[in-house]
């Protein structure tokens, strides 16, 4: 499991513990800071994609072209909840306390770094060759000068980190629609694009062509465990029904990066053709 996917099931697998799925609870601990982070917007309730200004329900949820799988989605959310709260939370705040965060930041760099190898491949997919050229000369720099990623020594270069691009975007820059959205087993939120793009972010990851197994299940662990570390405080920003914040802003975060950044705030839009947002 990639980075990445690790990112997204604490966010929406395991943020209803609390938020089960990312955190770090030490309040005396600094957080972690990720390179494909959400951008730095204060996080608000988010009203039912089918609901008027008074937060009233137009059309039932399970109904919708958004959510139509919510019986299911709401049973994997609720197990997924527990896998996080009777294992990976405990491991991310033991973790937490045992680790400063000056090293907790240096593995998050490190990750991160090996992360800019898909997105600029599917920055190259995209058309978005100056996005592509930024990462590859990020992967350069940091893997040399960085100690292999542990300093980001690029961003006082001038090359700043993005917000990644994976190959559910690349799917979305060619047309292809997000489909209902669906909760996945230990993995968390998804779209039916997303998961059919599962495969080839995998087998992009660099992590996934480490051939001895103790090495390699040891980076996997390390990158989960680091992972949901990171989001540990994020666990304070979830009000009211968890599973329905977690999906608005798991699909508000993937509209955000397909279209880089420029999207509008239009929850009640035409959802006609079955996607949200692109």
């Amino acid at each position: 499991m990639n980075s990445q996917l690790s990112k997204i099931f604490f966010l929406a697998a395991v943020l209803p513990c609390a938020l089960n799925t990312s955190a770090e609870t030490a309040a005396d601990v600094a957080p972690v800071e990720i390179s494909q982070t959400a951008p730095a917007t204060a996080v608000e309730p988010v009203q039912e994609p089918f609901a008027n200004e008074s937060g009233e329900n137009l059309e039932a949820p399970d109904s919708n072209s958004v959510d139509p799988w919510q019986g299911y989605n709401r049973a994997m959310f609720t197990f997924n909840n527990r896998v996080d709260r009777h294992l990976l939370k405990p491991l991310a705040k033991t973790y937490v306390r045992l680790t400063p965060a000056f090293f907790r930041q240096g593995v998050s760099n490190a990750f991160a770094n090996i992360l800019d190898v898909p997105n600029a491949l599917n920055g190259v997919l995209q058309g978005k060759f100056s996005g592509a050229a930024r990462d590859t000369g990020r992967v350069l720099v940091n893997t040399t000068l960085g100690l292999a990623g542990v300093l980001d020594v690029a961003q006082h270069m001038g090359l700043k980190a993005g917000d990644g691009e994976d190959f559910g975007q690349t799917l979305a820059v060619w047309g292809v629609g997000s489909g209902p959205y669906v909760v996945l087993p230990f993995i968390g939120p998804s779209t039916l694009r997303d998961s059919v793009a599962l495969p080839v972010d995998w087998y992009t990851d660099p992590k996934a062509y480490i051939d001895y197994v103790p090495t390699a299940n040891t980076v996997r662990g390390v990158s989960i465990i680091n992972t949901r570390a990171s989001y540990l405080q994020l666990e304070k920003t979830v009000s009211g029904d968890k599973y329905l914040f977690i999906r608005d802003i798991y699909l508000q975060r993937r509209n955000y990066l397909v279209n880089d950044g420029e999207v509008e705030d239009s929850f009640g839009a035409d959802e006609s053709d079955g996607d949200y947002g692109n």
